[in-house]
């Protein structure tokens, strides 16, 4: 899976999980771009992005995550060490 199909399916669930059918995220999108992106938002995001792709976060991993990049590739890390 590359950084676009991941992206793309990051978008869907940050429309889903920020309830709002408009959002465009990029690479460089973060929690300060939305209003609606607050620690449980967060926390949802996370779980979501779990679910869809099959693989699990520490919580040392996800707190550093500075935007939608850094967690695009730290998904792209754990489906490779998935296998």
């Amino acid at each position: 899976m590359n950084d676009q199909e991941i992206l793309a399916a990051l978008n869907d669930i940050f429309r889903d999980v920020l309830d709002d059918d408009d959002i465009r995220i990029t690479e460089n999108s973060s929690a300060a771009d939305y209003d609606s992106w607050d620690s449980l938002a967060n926390v949802n995001l996370i779980v979501a992005a779990e679910m869809r792709f099959g693989v699990r976060f520490r919580t040392s991993e996800v707190e550093g995550l500075r935007n939608v990049g850094e967690l695009i590739a730290l998904i792209k890390k754990q489906l490779l060490a998935k296998g």
